[in-house]
């Protein structure tokens, strides 16, 4: 089951919600779900939350990149029915090694006080902990048209403009263009034909 939280720090995750198939039950009292999976979305929300100017122009670049029609994003419906990933846009999801320490203040007030304000949140992020090896921002798009093979020209244009931006957000950069195909039950679209700048050769911003 997907679960998509509500205002914010927005996240989705997931919870395992088991059924018995002959008695056609649904087991209600064995549900559970990964703890370091929703700690760590809850924390992807909250980086997006304290950095919000920097996302809004990753965002507004992003838009502008599918904007002329060629290549899209995951529609909203992919999203909530197949997603669970933390923090996600069409464009875009963010996650994180438990080795990333700057954002643990930052959960640990959250958790205490789920109130906290944006700006005392962003306070109590460490700047001095910070590793962006230890945080990732993975960008996907997919080529608008059927049977469309992933653009070389874009996919090159939107890895040069990456390497050149400063206002952006900090952590590791990675960068899929599919073609046009999406599986449904996992709502994944790479492939053998994606191009893709991603491990071990991210795009460092700090």
């Amino acid at each position: 089951m997907f679960v998509e939280s509500k205002g914010e720090p927005h996240f989705f995750t997931y919870a395992v919600v088991p059924i018995n198939v002959k008695e056609k039950k649904v087991m209600t009292d064995q549900i559970w779900a990964d703890e370091f999976q929703v700690e760590n979305a809850i924390k992807g929300g909250l980086y997006h939350m304290i950095f919000s100017e920097e996302f809004k122009q990753l965002d507004n670049y992003l838009n502008s990149v599918a904007a002329d029609g060629q290549v899209t994003g995951k529609t909203k419906d992919a999203l909530q029915n197949a997603g669970g990933q933390g923090f996600m846009t069409p464009y875009y999801f963010i996650s994180m090694t438990d080795e990333e320490l700057a954002i643990k203040p930052v959960y640990d007030l959250y958790i205490n006080n789920p109130d906290e304000s944006a700006e005392n949140l962003r306070s109590a992020f460490n700047e001095t902990q910070f590793d962006p090896e230890n945080l990732f921002i993975n960008i996907q798009f997919f080529m608008a048209g059927k049977e469309t093979e992933p653009n070389k020209d874009i996919f090159n244009g939107v890895v040069k403009e990456l390497e050149k931006m400063t206002s952006i957000p900090k952590g590791s950069y990675s960068v899929f263009l599919n073609d046009n195909f999406i599986d449904k039950k996992s709502a994944d679209g790479t492939k053998d034909n994606t191009l893709e700048r991603s491990f071990p050769d991210y795009i460092i911003k700090d």
